[in-house]
């Protein structure tokens, strides 16, 4: 049978979410990727999910991690998210020049995000080429002020994957 494709550019084009970096850390190794795919996923008990690609160094680290953190951007901190968007942490120390501390679990935190938490992964969800990790929050944080806008996805254009897309 042959399998049916609907194009959702019209629909999907009119999105513009918030963009967030995740990072995972087990077995004494580190990574972080810039995530255009999270959301709360309910209310009571109330839980967020990540989509992590499955050819993205942090979705390896992830797979071995009990606890990941999610953490927002400011738009003025496109920096942060070339780093963790545009390059692969196979090949790159992403924590060498950033601020962060360890957190519950071991999680790693990144010092100078607007906002962030600390989720224990409760549930994985295959997706297709990307896994849903749902996390229970235990720990969060940022800054008092909210009048930074967040960095969103229009904000990021010409930011390559590091890692290799086919």
């Amino acid at each position: 049978m042959a399998q049916h494709t609907v194009d959702l550019d019209a629909f999907l084009g009119r999105l513009d979410p918030d963009l967030c970096v995740v990072t995972a850390a087990a077995g004494g190794e580190r990574a972080g990727c810039l995530v255009g795919f999270a959301s709360q996923c309910s209310l009571r008990p109330v839980r967020f999910a990540v989509w992590l690609s499955e050819v993205n160094r942090t979705y390896e680290v992830a797979r071995a991690a009990e606890f990941l953190a999610v953490h927002l951007l400011a738009r003025h901190q496109r920096d942060l998210a070339e780093l963790f968007g545009g390059r692969t942490g196979h090949r790159t120390d992403k924590f060498r020049d950033v601020r962060w501390r360890e957190g519950p679990g071991g999680a790693v935190v990144l010092t100078d995000a607007e906002a962030w938490f600390v989720g224990r992964i409760v549930r994985r969800a295959d997706g297709g080429d990307h896994v849903a990790f749902v996390l229970d929050p235990v720990e969060c944080g940022g800054r008092a002020a909210k009048e930074r806008p967040l960095l969103r996805q229009r904000d990021a254009g010409g930011i390559h994957p590091g890692h290799p897309v086919d």
